[in-house]
């Protein structure tokens, strides 16, 4: 008689085989493979690829620390989000990972907590914390997967297409576009969000 697989044994292939083949090479088909399980024993652990997704999702969030934060609300809020982008960049595909899932579990829930938490703590109303939120964690799921998907010769071919001088303004502010760092870009784009989330710099 077959051995019925269990949930982590189930998550702990789907992992295994993320980080090796890819968010594309991730079917309930081929993790049954992998375990040399029957479709149906990874099924019955999971239900649908989407819920599959969900569940890995939030697996993945549990990296992201939440001891250790500092007090004052603005530095808090921000240190969560650089936690959090920090941990899908650690990850193959952790951004389209989470990307359109609806994970309403643990770890997510605990991430939403202590973000809102601190900007609500810094001032914002609860509409203001909320918006803030979601912008943020869109930012985050937008920007890593901008960097995770980076082609490196998008600087040459940038310097090539505006040669021609068809494009002043982009000309003119070309080394930004080419040599400005994601860490850059993503730590101006959170001061942004918690400025106008009215959060006081400490």
């Amino acid at each position: 008689m077959a051995r019925r697989r269990d949930l982590a044994e189930v998550l702990d292939t789907a992992s295994a085989l993320l980080a090796e083949e890819g968010l594309d090479g991730l079917t309930l088909r081929a993790i049954a493979r992998r375990m040399d399980a029957h479709l149906n024993s990874v099924s019955f652990q999971v239900k649908t690829k989407g819920r599959l997704l969900e569940l890995l999702s939030d697996r993945m969030l549990a990296d992201v620390r939440l001891d250790g934060l500092p007090a004052a609300p603005r530095a808090r809020a921000s240190e969560i989000a650089a936690r959090y982008r920090r941990v899908l960049l650690s990850r193959r595909d952790g951004a389209r990972l989470m990307a359109g899932t609806s994970a309403i579990e643990q770890h997510t829930l605990a991430i939403g907590e202590a973000l809102i938490g601190a900007l609500l703590d810094g001032g914002a109303d609860p509409v203001t914390a909320t918006r803030t939120f979601w912008s943020m964690s869109y930012l985050i799921l937008g920007a890593v997967q901008e960097e995770q998907g980076a082609d490196p010769s998008a600087g040459e071919r940038l310097e090539a297409a505006l040669a021609a001088g068809s494009f002043p303004v982009l000309t003119r502010v070309e080394g930004s576009l080419v040599d400005d760092s994601f860490d850059a870009r993503f730590t101006f784009a959170m001061d942004a969000l918690l400025d106008a989330a009215g959060l006081p710099v400490a």
